[in-house]
């Protein structure tokens, strides 16, 4: 089956590990830092939320990066601009 949407050099795979490693290098640096300061509760519970939402900002930075690379040299010339 052809595609001639996707570029060869594209791999959902590639997106999926990347995007799911920098949420987990982003969520183990949340746990060194909470680990490190031993902080309380309220404050560990901020650090622990605040590190989840890094963790999203992080996938969907690395997936956006890697998916405008893959399609960069995909021509959009059958599309009609807005008018």
């Amino acid at each position: 089956m052809n595609t001639p949407n996707i570029p060869p050099r594209f791999s959902y795979g590639k997106l999926a590990v990347l995007s799911i490693g920098a949420a987990m290098i982003v969520l183990l640096i949340t746990a060194i830092i909470i680990g490190i300061v031993r902080p309380g509760p309220d404050v560990g519970l901020g650090i622990a939320v605040a590190g989840v939402i890094a963790a999203i900002v992080a996938m969907g930075t690395v997936a956006t990066r890697i998916t405008n690379r893959a399609f960069k040299d995909v021509d959009g010339s059958d599309q009609r601009p807005h008018e």
